[in-house]
């Protein structure tokens, strides 16, 4: 028996804590490209470009003429640039909503912003990190923000455009990690959208309570700091969340049952813009992923948010 803290965890809660620590810190299968931008109507182009560390990532540029504003987004995590497949199996057993980002670009493109959109490592269509490594937005990740950046900045039709940014989740944390590693490349940046910021720590102690593990959450945090390196106390945007400078609009499903309120409150409040603002989707649904279908099928404040700061 493997001992923490005084509570001893027998050799099958071990084999558990390690299959759940190695699923949050690793994507060995990543989801499937269902959909593309021409399924709603929109010209787009495929792009590649590398982050520092080399590992090629896979996007869409979705232009709109005559605009000189750009969105640049990404995902969460299991998701890629699509979205994600939960109509389907096996990935319904993960959460049975399907999410579909698509409708996120076209309003966008509509209200007259050129879109880039990008899968993160281990996800989608790109290139896996050594060892499948992924830190939930808090690793490496913040490598593919900047990446992104680095390709606006390369091209002569992007590089002086206006720039905000549609970061859910995983995508979110990444972002506001980035601009704890290098607020340079945020210095112009106008506006961000995130859905559904969270804390690892927070996540995994219900996923514990769940299945009966409460009382081995030294021994999951030890698992954890094993497969990836990572100290699961570290993950979770309140570290980074004071860092970031721009006008900021956070969203999230007040009854979702993998994380509580006070973790995205204390995200938001943690926010040191006078320009920020928190949605509480209040309708009852307990399923997480309906919080990222939500500006998709209700894009009027996430546009109203983008124009105010981006247009003005």
């Amino acid at each position: 028996m493997a001992t923490s803290n005084d509570i001893e965890t027998t050799p099958e809660q071990l084999a558990t804590l390690t299959a759940v620590a190695q699923g949050l810190t690793t994507v060995d299968h990543p989801t499937p490209v269902l959909e593309t931008p021409q399924d709603y109507g929109l010209t787009y182009c495929d792009v590649k470009f590398k982050a520092q560390d080399g590992v090629e990532l896979a996007a869409w540029l979705i232009p709109c003429a005559d605009s000189d504003k750009l969105i640049i987004c990404n995902h969460p995590a299991t998701f890629n640039r699509y979205g994600f497949p939960g109509h389907q199996e096996p990935w319904s057993d993960f959460q049975d909503v399907q999410v579909t980002f698509g409708k996120v670009y076209k309003a966008l493109h509509e209200a007259g912003y050129n879109v880039l959109t990008y899968d993160f490592r281990n996800h989608g269509e790109s290139e896996s990190a050594p060892d499948n490594n992924w830190g939930q937005g808090f690793g490496d990740e913040y490598k593919d923000v900047l990446a992104a950046f680095d390709y606006v900045k390369s091209q002569d039709t992007l590089k002086d455009m206006t720039i905000g940014l549609f970061n859910p989740c995983a995508g979110g944390n990444a972002a506001m990690h980035a601009m704890t590693k290098n607020p340079e490349y945020f210095t112009d940046v106008k506006a961000l959208v995130c859905a559904q910021p969270a804390s690892i720590n927070i996540m995994s102690n219900i996923t514990l309570a769940g299945m009966g593990l409460s009382e081995h959450k030294a021994a999951f945090a030890q698992e954890i700091e094993k497969a990836s390196g990572f100290d699961i106390d570290k993950m979770t945007p309140h570290l980074f969340a004071p860092n970031v400078k721009i006008p900021t609009f956070l969203l999230q499903n007040k009854d979702d049952v993998w994380t509580v309120p006070d973790d995205v409150q204390t995200t938001f409040d943690l926010l040191p813009v006078a320009d920020k603002k928190l949605h509480w989707i209040e309708d009852g649904n307990p399923k997480r992923f309906i919080g990222y279908n939500y500006f998709g099928e209700h894009p009027a404040e996430m546009i109203e948010w983008f124009d105010r700061f981006m247009k003005a």
